[in-house]
């Protein structure tokens, strides 16, 4: 998990200005992970607002990269099957965000997550709910 910090394995999520800096699992061996975000102008309309469709990139980022940290050896996910994003507030260009992922549950083929954007006084800015595939590695195939 490790290799992924900071640009959570994709070179886009760096360059809309977000920073995954922290993951783990909690008591219910359910993973979470947080991240930083000041957006950068690539994630913006020319009026200095950040575009839905990165929210939504920054927030499936989150929930997958929650989910990879709960799952052990090879098993990772595979893709997003289904996700909802809600803007509530604009996001703007050069202000610090807080972002968080959770795991909400895991079954052995799927895992739903679910992650948030607040600014800096923990306003929510943006939220997204999902389901994800997941690829498990066969330990029968040993």
């Amino acid at each position: 998990m490790d290799r992924w910090l900071g640009d959570g394995g994709m070179e886009v999520i760096g360059l809309v200005g977000a920073a995954f800096e922290r993951y783990g699992v909690d008591g219910e061996d359910l993973g979470w992970v947080e991240a930083s975000w000041t957006p950068t102008s690539l994630a913006c309309n020319p009026h200095g607002i950040v575009q839905a469709g990165i929210h939504s990139l920054v927030l499936d980022a989150a929930m997958n990269f929650a989910i990879n940290a709960a799952l052990a050896g090879r098993d990772r996910t595979r893709g997003t099957l289904e996700m909802k994003t809600e803007t509530m507030r604009p996001a703007r260009h050069g202000e610090g965000y807080a972002v968080r992922g959770e795991v909400v549950r895991m079954a052995r083929q799927v895992a739903y997550g679910e992650a948030s954007v607040r600014d800096g006084e923990g306003v929510l800015v943006s939220r997204a709910t999902g389901t994800f595939m997941l690829h498990r590695e066969d330990s029968a195939a040993g």
